[in-house]
């Protein structure tokens, strides 16, 4: 490895980077499906509150 040119340095320098760039994304990966819990909060809320409208406005007719 001593006679390592500067073309060849380059390349393990990049895959080095490349490497070290890959094992960070693997680690700060989320392994909750935030998005999907989101949707299902805003849609469930919204259900809730139209159950309770929906419940409220059949008392005040009777």
């Amino acid at each position: 490895m001593a006679d390592m040119n500067e073309i060849e340095a380059a390349a393990h320098a990049a895959k080095r980077v490349r490497e070290a760039a890959d094992k960070t994304e693997r680690e700060t990966k989320s392994t909750l499906p935030l998005l999907e819990i989101g949707i299902g909060l805003g849609v469930g809320s919204a259900a809730l509150a139209a159950a309770l409208l929906y419940a409220s406005r059949s008392r005040k007719d009777k």
